[in-house]
């Protein structure tokens, strides 16, 4: 079963339902044939809502919501925001590190 939101959300529920039919597609050929459909489709558009959303967490902080605030109302943790905040949107293994300082070690 595909992760629901866990609030309202009836709009991505249906998404969400749509990617389960993808799934449910009996012929192979036909469901991998849709799916590649979809995954053609999927990056341009996931850039798009990532910026929408954006655009919305960047307004709450100029009018000073806190940051805390801002992660009650979209259901996301308070790093996401600051990560949003900061225009990062890659996965956390993909993150850079910080570079060591030479004089305090490697830590190990």
């Amino acid at each position: 079963m595909a992760e629901q939101p866990a609030d309202g959300g009836e709009v991505a529920k249906r998404v969400f339902d749509a990617l389960e039919a993808l799934k449910q597609i009996e012929d192979e050929e036909a469901r991998a044939r849709e799916i590649s459909t979809f995954l053609r489709a999927y990056g341009p558009k996931i850039k798009e809502l990532s910026e929408i959303r954006r655009a919305y967490v960047l307004g709450q902080r100029q009018e000073e919501v806190s940051v805390r605030k801002v992660a009650a109302k979209l259901g996301i943790s308070p790093s996401t925001v600051q990560d949003i905040e900061r225009g990062y949107s890659g996965s956390g293994r993909a993150r850079p590190r910080k570079a060591k300082d030479d004089i305090g070690g490697d830590g190990g």
